[in-house]
């Protein structure tokens, strides 16, 4: 079995480890327009409050790492996410995962950060290999590669394992370290087939045991289509922690998921003596108070 690889990520005066044994690291998945028209309507008229509330809003539940996404119909997509980028710099210093699939807003992106972000995301398509991984090389970045290629998503673990080592290997050629690679198994919903968890744990470990990398995943994925979603996604997002996964990107603000990874990492011997478990229940208490 590989050894565990430990990940760092930066912003200009914050650093975040990522690393199985630790505990659980939340990247916030919030700040994103898609799917949230309160966000995609604020943002179209340039409005960046409700970025700067979320990113406050995810780090107090626990967030240490923000997922920052500008994807918006007819925008200039680059100049938009550099200002989503001071927006939230603006309220915390927390590192950030850049999320686009477009290498020129991901370059636009990078030249205004300050320390050692994440990139999300690079797949196995030549495309995306030729395009992402020279950048994330040229700035030093950490990168999340998905587990999909030409030929789309595969269905068996085996060959989203394949995926991953093919990512990792050509991150390799340029210089980058396995370490700065988090691996994303890909996560469908359970709405369209009901052995999609299955194979995404079954990645999860197999990943694990080839190339101790660390590993995220959209967690929320999972429940698209089916009802009382936030406990298929609690439930899901501790067992993907006992299989391998150290960084998921998910809802820091639903209760419920942040007891599942807080139980996960006191079950899973990440939380000394219980410390975070009891904190967090003081917090609770104090709040219902």
């Amino acid at each position: 079995m590989a050894n565990n690889l430990t990940t760092t990520v930066s912003s200009a005066a914050t650093t975040v480890t990522i690393c199985r044994g630790q505990p659980t690291v939340k990247i916030g998945e919030r700040i994103n327009p898609t799917g949230r028209k309160a966000v995609l309507a604020a943002l179209q008229v340039g409005n960046f409050d409700l970025v700067r509330a979320d990113a406050i809003a995810q780090v107090e539940a626990g967030a240490t790492i923000l997922d920052v996404n500008a994807g918006l119909p007819s925008a200039d997509e680059a100049q938009l996410m550099q200002q989503v980028i001071a927006a939230v710099r603006a309220v915390t210093d927390v590192p950030l995962c850049i999320d686009t699939p477009n290498p020129q807003v991901l370059a636009a992106a990078l030249a205004v950060y300050s320390g050692k972000p994440l990139v999300n995301s690079v797949n196995g398509e030549e495309k995306s290999l030729n395009a992402v991984l020279p950048l994330v090389a040229e700035h030093g970045a950490a990168v999340i590669g998905l587990c999909m290629d030409d030929d789309g998503i595969p269905a068996t673990p085996e060959k989203r394992l394949a995926v991953a080592g093919k990512i990792i290997e050509r991150a390799g050629r340029l210089g980058i370290p396995p370490e700065n690679v988090v691996i994303d198994p890909l996560t469908l919903t359970l709405g369209a087939d009901s052995r999609a968890a299955q194979v995404t744990l079954a990645t999860i470990r197999l990943v694990v045991a080839e190339f101790g990398v660390n590993v995220t995943m959209g967690a929320s994925n999972i429940s698209f289509g089916m009802p009382d979603r936030k406990y298929i996604n609690a439930t899901f997002v501790a067992i993907a922690i006992q299989a391998g996964v150290t960084c998921p990107i998910t809802n820091p603000l639903v209760e419920e998921i942040n007891a599942a990874i807080l139980a996960a990492d006191l079950i899973m011997g990440s939380d000394e003596n219980g410390m975070r478990w009891i904190k967090a229940y003081r917090k609770r208490q104090k709040g219902k108070g």
